[in-house]
């Protein structure tokens, strides 16, 4: 079933005649070429940075046989050289290449200054500024673009010689500009940290390939950073030192007596931190360590200081607010109130139907009554709307209540100019990473009191550290749980499912459609496929009487694999959006109007932060340009910042953390095996707030609901709070 036999390897030289395509963020083009020995024009298709008619080119490659296009040659390597004759001088520089320079100017410059124009736009820029007949603005116009195209492919040209494909090249030079050459030869392992796609395995191939020593420490020492960053992107706040050697050694093929040299190196330059954790030698990123310490600090001082509040009298203030909304609160609930009221730190934790809304809400009450100024956040822009919707009171995310500046990446409000409140309660704690978290205790008054609400068996942050268990863990902060099903949440099985996911219970069995929560068992991956395919297109909407695209989401543990969430967006969006257009394709996705897309990175300068969800309203192919509304607000995208976007018909359980969607698709497969666990279920099953159907293999279901083994990070915070809080 393959599209493409191959035929031959060979090198071939031969002439631009016509660029039919050229992709300018990944370099894919297909030209048309005039070779001795072929009559015709013969089709070549690769990657090359920049191309035009009239250059000659040399091309490594294979012939194919295409069964739409017929025979083509694809080439694995461009060599791209300037054309000699005049004809071809003249059809190179009206090609397009050179800004300014359309056929006529291209005529122009080649009778006045014949087979020498390149040396003149390089090295006598004063003989074009002297020529008539080009207007003075273009003529600079042609030079810059001739500097800067010339830059481009002496990068490019260096960057290919290195091993390193033309999207990648074109994403260095993106990145560094006119300085691409010096940056990657002063330090090749910086395009790891620096560029998205480029991993620590193409630098380092860059690296040795730029003569770098096998064994040098240098090397070691990036590896260890590297090895050290992506434990950290698992959660962990530091890495135990004999595994930071061990995987090191085993991922650079270096002794371990060079990799331990290398961390003492960073050690002694402070670019490492060693620390023990229970009482095992732990390495820290400096970063990591800085804000743990500072998170602990600012805890402690915020825990000792005086509360805001010290004249409200508690029972009374409960008997008040009872009286005021017509509301008998639980005993629980009037527990977690005087836990509140009677410390400065404190937290509140629990379940779905447990009542936590309502006791934010009659604390909010209560301190509005007293004139105490509190603010609300969440971490992400859909949690901190749905605490809005839930309490009446305006909730921010934590960069936007921080003042966050795209410009200067700093943020408003800190240790030195502190957010002007009374009281800060922080929502959907879980998700907190530690980085995020020192922000915030910084720009926290030393007068101000602290809540934090959240449901600590949710999974945890995206990022770094697990800050809601480790404060629970110390046992130093005041905590209450609040642990009882409230009759009105008790009437829906969504509610009651979860928590007995919770306890390590399969969910109860279905009692027809008119519950909330429905489990279907499919026999392997493919009747998944099928079936909810079958659901999302037909069964929900009919039954639900709900938009597929709007209000129905599918959670799946993955990204990758059949059940993943991009071949399952490959799927849904067919089905769902088949005959949208116009379309446009990059970075593997094709986007059309109406499709649900979500923001996969921050990008602060636009106002959108990763797992914002929204749906393409428009795709400008003449521009270049494609909208999204987020929210009812419109956002534009360049074609080239498309990588910042991916396709959200499903989307990894993770991704939807703070989030809330009317109807939920949750699957699970044993396919999953890695990820099944308890809190997994149970985050995805307590995103849906209309509808939840369980849809997955009995047996990862089984798994999932019984593995209750915590993948628990490597962390010191909850050891630092019990040393400095008493």
């Amino acid at each position: 079933m393959q599209d493409e036999q191959i035929m031959s390897t060979e090198r071939i030289q031969g002439t631009v005649e016509r660029v039919t395509f050229h992709n300018p963020e990944n370099g894919f083009c297909v030209i048309k070429v005039s070779i001795k020995g072929h009559h015709d024009l013969i089709t070549i298709v690769g990657n090359a940075p920049k191309i035009a008619a009239g250059e000659h080119i040399e091309c490594l490659g294979d012939w194919h046989q295409d069964k739409v296009y017929g025979k083509q040659f694809k080439a694995s390597q461009f060599n791209l050289i300037p054309p000699s004759s005049l004809e071809g001088i003249e059809k190179y520089l009206g090609s397009g290449l050179v800004r300014g320079v359309g056929f006529q100017t291209a005529r122009i410059l080649t009778q006045a200054f014949g087979e020498e124009v390149f040396n003149v736009l390089e090295n006598e820029p004063e003989r074009l500024m002297a020529l008539s007949g080009i207007p003075i603005k273009r003529k600079k116009q042609i030079l810059d673009s001739w500097t800067e195209q010339k830059s481009v492919r002496d990068i490019m040209v260096f960057l290919q010689t290195h091993g390193v494909s033309t999207a990648r090249a074109l994403r260095i030079y993106k990145t560094y500009g006119d300085a691409a050459i010096h940056k990657v030869k002063e330090n090749p392992y910086r395009l790891a940290t620096d560029i998205q796609s480029i991993g620590f395995k193409v630098a380092d191939e860059l690296a040795l390939r730029l003569g770098l020593a096998i064994d040098s420490l240098q090397r070691a020492r990036a590896g260890v950073h590297y090895v050290l960053h992506e434990h950290c992107r698992h959660g962990h706040c530091a890495a135990e030192y004999p595994y930071l050697i061990e995987t090191s050694a085993s991922l650079l093929g270096m002794p371990a007596d060079i990799i331990k040299d290398a961390i003492e190196e960073e050690i002694a330059e402070k670019k490492l931190i060693l620390e023990k954790i229970d009482e095992v030698d732990c390495i820290f990123p400096v970063l990591l360590h800085e804000a743990e310490c500072e998170v602990a600090e600012h805890l402690s001082r915020i825990f000792y200081g005086k509360r805001p509040w010290e004249k409200i009298e508690i029972h009374e203030a409960i008997d008040w607010v009872e009286n005021h909304t017509g509301l008998q609160l639980a005993e629980s609930q009037k527990n977690a109130l005087v836990m509140v009221f009677s410390n400065k730190l404190s937290i509140m934790t629990g379940g779905p139907g447990v009542g936590k809304t309502t006791v934010v809400n009659s604390i909010l009450k209560i301190m509005q009554a007293n004139t105490l100024s509190v603010a609300l956040c969440a971490p992400t822009g859909r949690a901190a709307k749905r605490l809005t919707e839930t309490t009446g009171f305006k909730a921010k995310t934590i960069h936007r209540l921080l003042g966050f500046n795209a410009e200067t990446r700093e943020f408003k409000h800190h240790q030195d100019h502190p957010l002007p409140i009374d009281a800060l309660i922080v929502d959907e704690a879980s998700m907190i990473d530690t980085v995020l978290l020192n922000h915030l205790l910084k720009a926290i008054p030393d007068h101000a009191a602290l809540l934090f609400v959240g449901d600590v068996d949710q999974l945890p942050s995206v990022g770094s550290g697990a800050v809601l268990m480790d404060m629970i863990r110390s046992e130093v902060i005041s905590t209450v749980r609040l642990t009882e099903i409230f009759r009105q949440a008790a009437d829906s099985k969504i509610i009651v499912n979860a928590h007995r996911i919770n306890q390590g219970e399969l969910p109860l069995p279905n009692e027809g459609m008119s519950n909330d929560f429905y489990t279907i068992f499919a026999d392997n991956p493919e009747d998944i496929q099928t079936q909810l395919l079958e659901l999302v297109s037909e069964r929900l909407p009919q039954y639900l009487n709900c938009n597929p695209l709007t209000d129905i989401q599918v959670l799946t543990p993955m990204n990758r694999g059949g059940l993943g969430s991009v071949a399952l967006n490959v799927l849904l969006q067919e089905k769902l959006n088949y005959a949208a257009e116009p379309k446009i394709a990059r970075y593997g996705h094709s986007f059309a109007p109406g499709d649900k897309v979500i923001q996969i990175i921050n990008n602060y300068e636009k106002d959108v932060f990763n797992g914002d969800i929204g749906f393409v309203t428009d795709v400008n192919l003449a521009e270049n340009k494609l909208k999204v509304s987020f929210d009812y607000r419109i956002v534009e995208y360049a074609f080239a910042e498309l990588d910042e976007l991916s396709l959200a018909y499903a989307i990894s359980i993770h991704k939807s953390q703070g989030s809330e969607f009317p109807v939920v698709v949750m699957l699970l497969a044993v396919q999953h095996y890695m990820l099944l666990a308890k809190n997994l279920l149970y985050t995805g099953v307590t995103r849906g707030k209309r509808f939840v159907v369980l849809l997955g293999e009995k047996k990862a279901v089984n798994i999932a609901v019984k593995n209750n083994q915590e993948n628990k990070r490597l962390t010191k915070l909850s050891q630092r709070l019990k040393e400095m809080i008493a």
